[in-house]
């Protein structure tokens, strides 16, 4: 019954998402904004409506681990598994503007609630400052839009319905998406809260592995089949503008709305917000390497997914192979493929100037 459980709840968080998406989308484009901005905002967002549900419903019962370990393990799922996952598929190909503006964005708020997080608890300052960043920059978006209205016209349509209906029907749309996703996230939550006690894992872990695998699936799926339509950027601006709603938006209304802010573990604050930021570093090397991501680049983003989750399980059971396979990732692995990246970048920047 816990895995039913849990399986009726991703069914429900995934078409809520749909649903939401599409409803947004048509209303967005009847409001006049350009395509690209639909992109990073009402199509990036709303399939990270899944996180800031479940991390709502999370907090609101006091599972705090859950909340944080989703909006902290969806981040890096995004980049290191549907970047991967995309890219291994076909070479994405990136816009400047995500390489100056967004990515950049991306790193800074990875640093800002890393920061926030030093003094273990996220209150409702810090939540306002979060989700004020947020609006900031969906108002510049907006803004540029409307001053390059032809050039964002020119790019590839990130809209889900091309054709909009009338404004009843796609507000009806995303009030059912809105239903769908908070009684998914009831589902998944109460299954993989149960989940938890059965396996004697914590819900920081679970939080991090399979609700930040299970929440990211609208991702990738249209990652994916933005990759297989050969779309330009929708791929990868899915994923920036997810991770930018994930920390601004989804932290950022759940510190809010928490009734004593949000308590932040060891773990947490010591590993993975860490590795969060690095893999937001880790774009910039790889975005810069000729304005694309390669094949190769796509396989080394889902190995080192896969690493995570091997040291998320090994570190949960205290296997004995932890230390030696954690010395390896720190010492060799990481380093190696930093180096590799930045040689990589440097070549094809001196190769663009000559």
């Amino acid at each position: 019954m816990i895995y039913f459980l849990m399986f009726l709840g991703l069914l429900l968080l995934i078409g809520g998402a749909e649903i939401l998406v599409r409803g947004a989308s048509s209303l967005a484009t009847s409001w006049g904004i350009s395509s690209l901005v639909v992109g990073l905002t009402v199509v990036a967002f709303g399939t990270s409506a899944p996180e800031l549900a479940v991390s709502l419903k999370s907090v609101l019962a006091g599972q705090a681990g859950i909340a944080t370990g989703n909006v902290v393990g969806s981040n890096i799922f995004n980049v290191l598994f549907i970047l991967g996952l995309s890219a291994l598929i076909a070479p994405l190909v990136v816009s400047q503007q995500l390489i100056r503006l967004d990515v950049p964005l991306m790193i800074a708020a990875s640093v800002l609630v890393w920061l926030f997080a030093l003094d273990a608890h996220l209150g409702m300052f810090e939540g306002v400052i979060l989700f004020g960043s947020l609006l900031g920059y969906i108002v510049f978006l907006i803004r540029q839009s409307r001053k390059s209205a032809v050039i964002a016209e020119s790019e590839p349509s990130a809209e889900v319905n091309t054709k909009p209906l009338h404004w009843s029907l796609n507000v009806l749309m995303v009030v059912v998406g809105l239903v769908l996703l908070i009684l998914g996230s009831n589902w998944l939550v109460a299954g993989a809260v149960s989940l938890a006690h059965v396996m004697g894992v914590s819900d920081v872990v679970i939080g991090l592995t399979v609700i930040a695998a299970g929440t990211s699936l609208p991702e990738v799926v249209t990652s994916v089949v933005a990759s297989l339509r050969g779309e330009r950027d929708i791929a990868v601006g899915n994923v920036v503008g997810s991770n930018l709603f994930n920390i601004l938006g989804v932290l950022g209304i759940s510190s809010i709305l928490a009734p004593s802010g949000i308590e932040i573990s060891s773990s947490l604050i010591g590993f993975d917000l860490p590795i969060m930021t690095v893999v937001a570093f880790a774009c910039l090397p790889i975005f810069f390497s000729g304005g694309r991501i390669s094949r190769w680049e796509g396989g080394v983003l889902l190995a080192y997914y896969v690493a995570y989750t091997s040291y998320l399980v090994l570190a949960n059971s205290q296997h004995e192979a932890l230390p030696l396979f954690g010395a390896t990732m720190l010492y060799f692995a990481i380093p190696l493929t930093l180096i590799t990246l930045v040689v990589v970048a440097v070549k094809e920047r001196r190769t663009s100037l000559s």
